[in-house]
């Protein structure tokens, strides 16, 4: 076939334990799913129907080194449990979901805050404020065969090694099966898509020379470094 360009190749995450890859398809992400951090964002915790946005399927990495990104001077984390989706489906039941989730991992869903609240100010989309280049860090994926459940379990998240992020999946307002239940009623969802399910409370700034160190129960741990702007 004759291109104009070359054609992009897709972003892949390796497989723990394995000489495997996921190939990325898209990354939808889930806010406000933690009640204390929908406080802390000044708002009230409710069980609305889950907040959805994606991210563009390039911005996943799993560079150790992270450059803080243009355009702002309020660059936040956000820790979170991703899925990562390994069968399509469309108007999936939330009892019939497991069968689609190839496994699980670590992922960060970096934000470009000054932005972001700007245009949730303006009723805006929140493109620029999340969906930018490096935004979307991810350890290596664990099959839902070795991973097992995974509502429950501590998930955490250190700066220069202090303590930000303490949490339980458990606490999930969405939990997984319903958001991919949710997902499924508005997007086909397809084997490579990734999920990024919400944030606990404790997010905050960092600047280039920091470090990060996420940890979920069963899922190891993800570092990265924040380096100057490219």
């Amino acid at each position: 076939m004759n291109y104009v360009v070359a054609p992009s190749v897709s972003p892949v995450i390796p497989v723990s334990g394995s000489e495997q890859m996921f190939p990325v398809h898209r990354i939808y992400c889930v806010g406000k799913n933690y009640a204390a951090h929908v406080r802390e964002m000044g708002s009230d915790p409710q069980r609305d129907p889950p907040c959805f946005f994606m991210k563009p399927a390039d911005a996943a990495t799993t560079s150790a080194r992270i450059p803080y990104p243009p355009g702002t001077k309020n660059y936040h984390y956000e820790t979170e449990l991703v899925l990562a989706i390994g069968k399509e489906g469309r108007n999936i039941s939330a009892e019939n979901t497991a069968d689609y989730i190839y496994g699980y991992a670590i992922g960060f869903d970096m934000t470009r805050r000054d932005l972001q609240t700007a245009s949730g100010g303006l009723g805006h989309p929140w493109d620029t404020g999340k969906g930018f280049d490096h935004s979307a860090p991810v350890s290596s994926i664990y099959p839902a065969s070795v991973a097992g459940n995974m509502e429950n379990g501590r998930i955490t998240l250190s700066v220069n090694g202090e303590l930000k992020q303490d949490a339980d999946l458990s606490q999930l307002i969405w939990k997984s099966n319903e958001i991919i239940a949710q997902l499924s009623k508005l997007y086909l969802l397809k084997p490579g898509d990734l999920i990024f399910t919400g944030t606990p409370a404790g997010v905050g700034a960092v600047l280039p020379g920091d470090k990060l160190l996420a940890t979920i129960e069963k899922l190891g741990e993800l570092s990265i470094e924040i380096t100057e702007p490219e």
